[in-house]
């Protein structure tokens, strides 16, 4: 296996089986390195890159500047990404006059439109192949939303719709939603997946599954816990206080963790996204490096298969919720 395309859950447009993730650039990733991370993204034949309107931080919505900028430097890169961003959260910017639908969070159609505009400046495109609603807003009707998304569909702004951070219901309810409305509706979820947080299994990929979505998994490796955090803390590596709590939280588990991998010969990061990679949910883990040399490695996933007993191993030291819903806790 190495870096292939797949469909996006049962749509036409083909990406990459690794998916790569922006937030760390303008960030903790200087625009030059950022450049050169994604130019060896394109060489390594990954064309998925995912960012948002808020990563950047300081000031939000850097992070879609690099991108835009990396663009114009031409060359067929807006032509080899497919590209996608995100809406919800606040993108206003230190000393912005405060404007309560630009600055807060939902999903009203006065924004969805506004926010478009602005990825679509920053980012200098034309259009967002994949416009994703960051969170869901339960309190906005989705007539609402959906016919703001149409309009943004209409005016070629936007090609597909994704989801972020929805639950299961949630992603259930849209697809219906935009279904009496004759429209296309959700083409993927990017939902939280890793090893040691298998809630989504539960309901969220049947629901990516019945509908015909793709799976996004974020944070693949945990925010750190299963990229060898042990071996890293034993080499005087320094670590958050959040990293410290998530990892007496589950130390047993990572030690066993650890050392399987050592008897596999893999690095801990590779086994995490290879699990991940063999599920027929999953189109492609965000991977997020800050250097190239991590975006090298993690390629590295794509060039394995984990075999049978591994797979049982892993999955005994991180046994996740049981199955789907309700068989997992009905009967």
């Amino acid at each position: 296996m190495a870096v292939t395309h797949r469909r996006l859950g049962r749509h036409g447009v083909l990406v990459s089986n690794l998916c790569l993730g922006t937030m760390n650039f303008g960030n903790q990733t200087p625009e030059k390195e950022a450049f050169a991370i994604m130019d060896r993204a394109l060489e390594l034949g990954i064309n998925f890159f995912d960012t948002a309107d808020v990563y950047g931080w300081t000031p939000r919505g850097l992070t879609e500047e690099i991108i835009g900028r990396w663009f114009a430097q031409g060359g067929g890169r807006r032509e080899a990404v497919v590209l996608a961003t995100k809406v919800y959260n606040p993108a206003d910017r230190e000393g912005d006059k405060p404007e309560p639908n630009h600055g807060g969070r939902n999903l009203s159609a006065v924004k969805i439109r506004r926010h478009c505009d602005g990825s679509l400046r920053r980012l200098r495109t034309e259009t967002i192949d994949v416009y994703q609603m960051h969170h869901v807003d339960r309190e906005c009707p989705w007539d609402e939303i959906w016919q703001a998304m149409g309009a943004l569909v209409d005016q070629g702004k936007v090609n597909y719709v994704g989801s972020s951070n929805f639950a299961g219901w949630d992603i259930a309810t849209a697809c219906q939603e935009a279904s009496r409305r004759g429209a296309m509706g959700l083409v993927s979820e990017q939902s939280i997946y890793h090893l040691n947080n298998r809630m989504v299994e539960l309901e969220v990929i049947p629901a990516c599954r019945h509908y015909g979505m793709g799976l996004i998994p974020w944070s693949p490796l945990g925010g750190g816990i299963l990229g060898g955090v042990l071996e890293k803390v034993q080499a005087g590596r320094r670590t958050t206080d959040e990293g410290k709590k998530n990892l007496e939280k589950s130390r047993s588990r990572i030690e066993a963790y650890e050392r399987l991998c050592r008897e596999i010969g893999e690095k801990p990061a590779i086994v995490a996204l290879a699990w991940l990679l063999r599920n027929p949910a999953v189109t492609a883990p965000i991977v997020g490096p800050r250097t190239v040399e991590q975006l090298n490695e993690a390629v590295r996933a794509t060039e394995i298969t984990l075999d049978q007993q591994v797979v049982d191993k892993l999955e005994a030291i991180f046994p996740g919720p049981g199955g789907e819903a309700p068989k997992a806790y009905a009967w």
